[in-house]
């Protein structure tokens, strides 16, 4: 059991049903300016375009970009 709290405290994120959760503050430098990204992405997507589906294409494209890249941090720095 000392090996796992350990081994959970090195690391940056915990996996949790497929996804990854900040453990560490190193975890919660990466997370933060990503969700802000996030939100960004759909606010400028929102004011600078003439249709919902203007603002999804947008959008979608960037989630998915940045959804992948923040999953493979996690993934590297969870184990």
């Amino acid at each position: 059991m000392s090996k796992a709290k350990s081994k959970n405290k090195n690391t940056w994120f915990i996996k949790i049903r497929g996804s990854y959760l900040p453990n560490s503050w190193q975890a919660w430098a990466l997370y933060v300016p990503f969700t802000a990204f996030l939100i960004m992405v759909i606010r400028s997507a929102s004011m600078n375009s003439d249709s919902p589906a203007d603002a999804l294409y947008a959008i979608f494209p960037q989630f998915v970009c940045a959804g992948i890249v923040m999953t493979w941090i996690a993934s590297k720095a969870s184990k």
